[in-house]
């Protein structure tokens, strides 16, 4: 395992084909500016790296994954700083995700606000069960706006995402399992294994395969199954172009396990 200590508030290492990224601003792993810049650096050179297949994000110590913006940024009202804000937070949780491989995240406690909406941008979400999850920001005049009112209603549905967004209502990881809004609850101090186990499911995986897989699956967001279909078998056939394809099918074949070439 390897370390990398370039990025803001963040924390990078990498375990065989996995990249595992600590938000990691004590005491609440609050995002700052810097921090959705370099958020977004990192999902990018993330994507770059052919060998990393799968990302897993969580929080530093044992009680906040994230509480989300520091309200201190918006105390004065200024009103360029809120737009630049936004802007970072938008162009940071849009990045993660589109990161061509599975995010997972490993909610480990509190994820409040922006800290949740880093979690809604993953593609899996695993919580502690002592974990709590909440979009307050209609509470002190704001509103979520890197991307909770969009992404959170596809996951729980218009009533949940109401009751959260409106009236402020904070969801246990049991609720959260319930309404969908997480896949799996483990044991305190356990996400990060859990979400480890998980991205070696993924190892075994096509990347070109996924990447493909999760382009379409997120695009049903936008476009009824209708209009994607005829893009599923064209992607489909686009795999007939990659390493990947010949090799998958060949290792099946001949009874062993791929090498994905990610290519």
């Amino acid at each position: 395992m390897t370390g990398s200590t370039s990025y803001a508030n963040l924390r990078l290492e990498k375990d065989g084909h996995t990249a595992i990224v600590t938000l990691a601003n004590p005491p609440a792993n609050t995002w700052t500016r810097e921090g959705l810049v370099d958020l977004k650096r990192l999902v990018t050179d993330l994507n770059e790296d052919r060998d990393i297949y799968s990302l897993v994000v969580t929080g530093e110590g044992e009680k906040f994954f994230s509480a989300g913006a520091d309200l201190k940024l918006f105390a004065d009202g200024d009103k360029a700083l809120a737009r630049e804000m936004a802007r970072r937070f938008g162009e940071a949780f849009e990045t993660l995700s589109q990161f061509r491989g599975v995010s997972i995240a490993a909610i480990n406690g509190y994820a409040m606000g922006g800290g949740l909406e880093c979690a809604l941008a993953c593609d899996i979400r695993i919580a502690e069960t002592q974990a709590q999850m909440a979009l307050p920001e209609a509470a002190v005049g704001l509103l979520p706006c890197a991307g909770g009112t969009q992404l959170l209603p596809l996951l729980v549905g218009e009533g949940w995402a109401k009751r959260m967004i409106l009236c402020g209502e904070r969801v246990t990881a049991e609720t959260a399992l319930r309404i969908g809004l997480v896949e799996e609850v483990v044991e305190k101090g356990q996400a990060r294994q859990r979400a480890l186990a998980l991205a070696k499911l993924v190892d075994k995986q096509s990347p070109s395969s996924v990447a493909a897989s999760k382009k379409l699956i997120q695009g049903a967001r936008h476009q009824p199954p209708m209009a994607n279909l005829p893009v599923e078998r064209e992607l489909f056939l686009d795999l007939f172009s990659t390493e990947d394809q010949k090799e998958g099918v060949n290792a099946f074949l001949q009874k062993r396990s791929a090498e994905w070439k990610n290519a």
